[in-house]
């Protein structure tokens, strides 16, 4: 089963999705805000986020563009509002799903079903292609990596962060997500990315004072990109 994060700050929703959503065997967490929403995936692992738009404190399509910040789980939209620009747009900025209220626990539990799938095959699929960023190119299935044509030696960490990394250019990756998906680990030390980025950042030609490809945010996560 799925665990569930639902952002809603009508309590009665909220309480009839949690009550739909627990009886279905999923573990749910609750919140009523996007802040809340923001710090509750910065700490916590979840399978799909329901996400309502009409937040209290940040619209949600704003909050949806921060989440996808520093995750990629998949977002569900669930809403009144119906407009199919709105919902292109939504859908471009990262939404996985989207659904309209009223809507039927059925229904629901349908995308979620369609939704988790899609997200399971595409974790299950092993990397077809060489993933590319500016002079970075990183072969996961061979496991090599070139930098401007030239081998890099890294260690098996090394390469798993950077190729963990370059999977998803430009997006900054919370440190908990670095923990759980490059060293499998519900918690540790942060100590241990940092030391690893810093071994990684030699090898790229580059210090955390003067980045090229990696970028750290203070409090938030590390992002790939190509340099200006």
């Amino acid at each position: 089963m799925a665990s569930v994060l639902v952002v809603e700050d009508d309590q009665f929703v909220r309480s009839a999705l949690i009550r739909h959503l627990t009886e279905a065997s999923h573990t749910v967490r609750s919140v009523g805000t996007a802040l809340e929403a923001l710090r509750e995936v910065a700490h916590h692992r979840f399978d799909v986020v329901i996400l309502d738009l009409g937040l209290p404190d940040l619209d949600g399509s704003e909050a949806l563009k921060m989440l996808r910040g520093i995750t990629d789980v998949p977002v569900i939209i669930a809403t009144a509002r119906d407009d199919e620009a709105e919902i292109v747009r939504l859908l471009n900025d990262g939404a996985d799903d989207y659904l309209t209220k009223p809507f039927s626990v059925e229904h629901l539990s349908a995308r979620m079903a369609a939704v988790l799938r899609r997200s399971q095959a595409s974790a299950a699929e092993p990397p077809s292609r060489v993933l590319r960023v500016g002079g970075l190119a990183i072969d996961p299935l061979r496991r090599q990596a070139q930098l401007d044509g030239a081998a890099l030696d890294l260690t098996r960490r090394e390469f798993d962060l950077l190729a963990f990394l370059a999977g998803r250019p430009g997006v900054v990756v919370a440190r908990r997500e670095l923990l759980a998906e490059v060293w499998q680990q519900s918690y540790g030390d942060d100590q241990t990315i940092d030391v690893h980025l810093s071994w990684l950042r030699r090898k790229l030609g580059e210090t955390a004072a003067r980045p090229r490809y990696l970028h750290t945010l203070r409090g938030v996560g590390v992002k790939l990109e190509p340099p200006l």
